[in-house]
Parts: C-alpha cells; sequence; structure tokens
C-alpha cells in the first residue's frame, strides 16, 4: 500500500511539472523583448524610397523602452513611441501576431529641403516636418527664399505658409509628370533648388514669382503659384508642363544647352541649345 501511494505521488508529481511546463511556454510565447534591432518587430509595406538608415532608427526608437513586456503590452509600447516619436509614420497599426510586431503604416515621404541656419529638415506634400538625414538617392529639391524663419513647427506638425505650399505644388506636380513619362529617368534629378523670394511679387510684381534652377545653375522660369497663371496672362499650368516636359525628352537634359527655359510667356518659344552661344 505505502509503495502505491509513493507511486501515486510521484506520478502527481510528474503531472505537475507537465502542467506547469505547459503553461511556461505559453507564458513564454506571449511575452516578447522589446528591444533596439529588427529581432521583434517588422515593418510591412516599405517603399522602395525608404533608406536602411530610416528603418534602423525607426526600429531603435519604436523597441526604446529595452525590456521585456507581454505582447499585447510591446504593441502598445511600440504604437506609442512611434506615434509621439517618429514623424515619418502616420496611421500607424501595430497588430500582436504570435512572437512579432508587424508594423503597418504610412510613410511620410520628403519632397523638399528647407535650411534655416545650421538648421535643416524636410517637409513633405502636405508640409509635415521632418527630421534631417542624409538620402542621397532622392530627388529633394530645396527650397529658398523663404523669409526669415524665426519659429519652426515641431517635427511632425504642419509649417502653415502659403509661399512653402506654392513651391511644394510644384514639385509635387513634376513628382507627377515623372512617375508618369520619365520614371527611368526623372526631371527632379536634375532640379537643385526653388526659388520662392519673389513669391506673389512680394519684392518686385514684373519679375516671375517663381524660378527653379538645374544643378549647373540654367534658370527654369515657371511664374506664378499652380492655379493663378491667367491673373497674370501666363501660359496655363498645363502648358508650362508641356513646354518642360516636351524639352526635356528632346534633349534629355535640362542643363548645359540654354541660358534658361522659360515657361512663363505663352508667346515665347524655349530656348534652343545654340541659344546659349
Amino acid at each position: 500500500m505505502i509503495i502505491i501511494l509513493k507511486v501515486l505521488a510521484v506520478v502527481c508529481v510528474l503531472c505537475g511539472i507537465g502542467i506547469g511546463l505547459i503553461f511556461l511556454e505559453k507564458y513564454v510565447k506571449k511575452t516578447i523583448p522589446v528591444r533596439q534591432g529588427a529581432g521583434d518587430l517588422v515593418l510591412a509595406d516599405v517603399p522602395l524610397w525608404v533608406s536602411d538608415q530610416l528603418k534602423e532608427k525607426v526600429y531603435t526608437i519604436a523597441t526604446a523602452e529595452g525590456r521585456n513586456l507581454e505582447l499585447d503590452d510591446a504593441a502598445l509600447s511600440v504604437q506609442r513611441n512611434i506615434e509621439e516619436l517618429i514623424p515619418w509614420l502616420d496611421e500607424v497599426k501595430v497588430r500582436a501576431t504570435h512572437n512579432i510586431l508587424r508594423v503597418e503604416a504610412r510613410w511620410r515621404k520628403p519632397v523638399a529641403l528647407v535650411k534655416s541656419g545650421l538648421i535643416k529638415f524636410y517637409v513633405d506634400a502636405e508640409q509635415v516636418v521632418l527630421d534631417f538625414m542624409p538620402m542621397p538617392e532622392m530627388p529633394i529639391v530645396e527650397i529658398k527664399g523663404l523669409p526669415l524663419v524665426t519659429k519652426i513647427p515641431p517635427l511632425g506638425e504642419v509649417w502653415q505658409r502659403d509661399d512653402l505650399a506654392a513651391a511644394i505644388m510644384i514639385l509635387d506636380r513634376l513628382d507627377d509628370m515623372d512617375k508618369s513619362l520619365t520614371p527611368d529617368k526623372p526631371l527632379l534629378s536634375e532640379i537643385e533648388r526653388i526659388d520662392i523670394s519673389n513669391f506673389n511679387g512680394r519684392h518686385n510684381s514684373r519679375q516671375a514669382h517663381i524660378i527653379l534652377y538645374t544643378k549647373d545653375n540654367t534658370e527654369i522660369i515657371w511664374g506664378a503659384e499652380v492655379g493663378k497663371w491667367q491673373q497674370h496672362l501666363e501660359s496655363t499650368d498645363e502648358q508650362k508642363l508641356a513646354k518642360l516636359y516636351g524639352y526635356y525628352k528632346e534633349y534629355g537634359t535640362l542643363s548645359g544647352a540654354a541660358k534658361f527655359i522659360n515657361l512663363r510667356d505663352p508667346r515665347d518659344n524655349i530656348p534652343l541649345p545654340i541659344d546659349k552661344y
């Protein structure tokens, strides 16, 4: 009888250990380390323009707590870190799947660079301010001619300026044209800066309001902001784009062929390469 009881006791102990291991396994599977690096964090549907440096920055900041959390808590922590600290992502959803945190979001693509003293930052198509990091593979145009900047919105906030909006509108139109007409060799890759110092004729009403410059300093005279061409008897916005891309497709470049490219006056012809000489 004593032997039987001992055997039953051993069996109970083994059963208890087995049950305990099962619960432990479930707990381990539900617990994930939130740490620096990509180990347990997956960024879904990342656009091709996103650099490795930017992805690593997102991983590092998103997993900044550096301690073990249960999977659901880890998802909340990552979502909070991204929403509060990473302006590059919008409409963020972090989903916990098995041992993986899957981050789904809309990426903010920089379209222009702004310099103010020693400070550099990007803005996207919605005028949201993004922190600067080198992105040499992207055709990002510098915006020149903004009046003295005394206060820049925090990262992730919209910078409400009419002159900034006018510059971004033109760059956005050029980007759309590149995608449809010149995807293999974007025209924007030859544009270095857009000058809005005379926006709305604030310095000289007779001079062009907006001018773009190529990397070799060729002027592209755009004129008034998009939608205002009729007030200044200029070519329509569609005509300006057609002139510019017609020239680009014919000569293969905007640089080294002419002193300037005039898109503003409907009576003007675009200078031929010989006109420079």
